[in-house]
């Protein structure tokens, strides 16, 4: 199963998101002198989409305002 992807707020990139964080990554464009440089966005806390997963388990609780009956 792969992980959902997110734009990157800082490079604009389609990267992982794992745990609520974007995945490391590179920044767009080529190295200079081979040098592996993580880009700024990497490991940041990932936005809240509730569009994108809206239940971990697949069921969806409708909108009801107040407390929920307990049976």
């Amino acid at each position: 199963m792969s992980a959902p992807r997110r734009l990157c707020p800082v490079c604009r990139r389609e990267i992982a998101v794992v745990a609520g964080r974007f995945a490391r990554h590179d920044p767009a464009g080529t190295r200079s002198a081979g040098e592996l440089v993580s880009c700024p966005g990497s490991r940041r806390q990932a936005p809240f989409d509730p569009a994108l997963q809206p239940a971990l388990d697949g069921a969806v609780v409708p909108v009801f305002p107040g407390q929920l009956p307990l049976f």
